[in-house]
């Protein structure tokens, strides 16, 4: 009996030993993932013409808009695209751009524009480790169709390509369908 108590106590000690080093060894690896390598380690968020860049929220339901990224790497150069997407749109590009981040990996476009409807934007960026960041949208304004003007930034003009000139994004002819009236929350 005196060597069954010894065992069971062995085992309640190797067990709490193994315990606290199982503790230990997760608590190391939450540290190790805290602090992400260099590539994709930034967010990017839709964001109403109207909210603070600062806000974290992701907005999937606009008007007027602007694409927000938070947390990459310092001086980034960000390449986007946006395309129609179903049920309204049919995949096709409607606006592209670039956008140099700060070098708090912080930064915003200007406000954009587009007709009603359902957007799937890709965010690319050097450094990528994988698939573009995507987040999928809708767009819906008044009874026109049309956004409303929204008051414009400071913030750097996205461009098509870099040139001597500026540019401003592009919109190709092809309009998506129009919007049903109760739209689904997607992305």
């Amino acid at each position: 009996m005196f060597y069954a108590r010894a065992s069971i106590a062995t085992l309640v000690a190797a067990g709490a030993a193994f315990a606290v080093l199982g503790l230990g060894t997760a608590g190391a690896t939450v540290r190790a993932t805290a602090h992400s390598p260099k590539g994709d380690n930034g967010t990017v968020k839709i964001h109403r013409s109207t909210t603070p860049p600062d806000d974290p929220r992701n907005e999937p339901k606009v008007c007027g808009f602007y694409l927000v990224g938070f947390h990459f790497d310092g001086g980034q150069q960000v390449t986007w695209r946006i395309v129609s997407w179903p049920p309204t749109g049919n995949r096709t590009e409607v606006l592209h751009g670039t956008l140099p981040l700060g070098q708090d990996g912080h930064g915003r476009t200007n406000d954009l524009k587009l007709p009603n409807g359902h957007y799937k934007l890709y965010w690319t960026f050097n450094g990528e480790n994988g698939r573009a960041k995507q987040k999928v949208f809708w767009v819906k304004c008044g009874s026109t169709g049309h956004p409303t003007p929204s008051p414009t930034s400071t913030a750097s003009t996205p461009t098509a390509t870099p040139s001597a000139s500026p540019s401003t994004p592009t919109s190709p002819a092809p309009v998506p369908t129009p919007v049903p009236t109760d739209l689904p929350v997607t992305g």
